[in-house]
């Protein structure tokens, strides 16, 4: 396991998660990190450089060149090991596990080796303390890369991550994390916190094309909505063939298929 410690980081954080590929919300995210004056070191990304949209070696080149810390989410880890799936942890059969398949294809044709030998090289953990808490930077979990933890899912399953995280690197105060695609902040009753930065690139399934990122400001999270050109980056994904309907998500803000979500945060 690759451990990056960030030290101390008491400016304001821009954290963010899931560029996608969509290399569209990326530059939009880039350009309010630039006019907001956070340097590189930052801006703290989750994971999941690539995935749906249309541009992962671009989508990768811009946050690659900008230098500020990325965690390794699963898309990243199975790109390296010429993996033949996304790793995302869809149940088999599922219709997010059928859609991966197109989109994971679509990246592994483009990324060369150079890009996946960074990719390979990108941190599994990150630490970092922030006006007198430590935080931990981590994917789905610690336990598991693809875990979906949502703001639904019970308290014990968060605990289990502080868990595995403390017997790495130590007791944190609040986790960073990415993966399940949708913004929120989980208090457990131990006074830890949870924190998911969202994805800026695919909507929350709220039925608006806009995405989501956080910052942090002094230990506490605000959230954010991006604008960007969303019809741009859906045309972009039908020139390529990406049409199975993550192309019109982008567009109408409702994944096109919700079987990875928990019953009660469906439709």
């Amino acid at each position: 396991m690759k451990v990056c410690d960030l030290g101390q980081l008491d400016t304001p954080l821009l954290l963010f998660g899931g560029p996608y590929s969509n290399l569209h919300a990326s530059r939009a995210l880039l350009d309010f990190a630039k006019k907001g004056g956070f340097g590189p070191e930052h801006v703290i990304c989750t994971g999941d450089l690539v995935a749906y949209c249309a541009d992962p070696v671009e989508t990768a080149t811009l946050w690659q060149d900008f230098g500020g810390p990325i965690l390794a989410g699963n898309c990243e880890k199975q790109l390296a090991e010429n993996a033949m799936d996304c790793g995302c942890g869809f149940e088999a059969g599922t219709t997010c596990d059928l859609l991966s398949a197109g989109w994971f294809a679509h990246a592994d044709r483009l990324v060369r080796t150079k890009m996946r030998a960074w990719l390979g090289a990108l941190p599994d953990l990150m630490v970092f303390q922030h006006h007198g808490q430590r935080f931990a930077v981590v994917h789905g979990g610690l336990t598991d890369i693809s875990r979906f933890l949502w703001p639904v899912s019970p308290e014990a399953a968060f605990l289990q991550e502080f868990d595995a995280i403390a017997d790495q690197i130590g007791r944190v105060d609040g986790v960073i994390a990415g993966h399940c695609g949708i913004a929120f902040e989980k208090m457990l009753s131990n006074g830890q916190r949870w924190i998911n930065t969202g994805a800026i690139g695919m909507p929350p399934n709220d039925g608006t094309p806009q995405t989501a990122f956080a910052v942090m400001t002094a230990g506490q999270v605000a959230f954010h909505r991006l604008d960007y050109d969303a019809a741009s980056a859906s045309k972009a994904m039908e020139a390529v063939g990406l049409t199975q309907g993550y192309h019109r998500a982008l567009l109408n803000g409702h994944w096109p298929s919700e079987d990875v979500l928990p019953p009660d945060m469906r439709r």
